[in-house]
């Protein structure tokens, strides 16, 4: 039995066209993509809240939701919750560690 060996690069990528992927020049680009994705993240967790109200307030009301995926919804909201808030307790914890470097 043979065991392929692992690549981050897929088969049938040549190494140029890794190279060619696009790279941020400035700052500021680098900035506004980080606040992109950032905004993308709170927006998904948002939306996982509100899909778990959303699920919860038709069970209370009767209408025909089963409990299971109620339960689901709610689980998903506080896991993504849960891991927001840890992510941002690290960059706190990380801007904290630079801000007693010394220079």
């Amino acid at each position: 039995m043979a065991i392929n060996p692992i690549s981050i690069t897929l088969p049938t990528q040549s190494v140029n066209e890794i190279n060619k992927s696009p790279q941020l020049n400035t700052p500021i680009e680098a900035q506004q993509t980080f606040a992109e994705t950032l905004k993308e993240a709170i927006n998904t967790v948002n939306d996982y809240q509100v899909q778990s109200d959303h699920l919860t307030n038709k069970l209370i009301n009767g209408d025909n939701v089963e409990l299971y995926e109620v339960m689901i919804a709610a689980q998903k909201a506080s896991i993504t919750l849960n891991a927001t808030v840890e992510v941002r307790n690290k960059v706190i914890e990380a801007y904290q560690e630079i801000m007693r470097m010394t220079v």
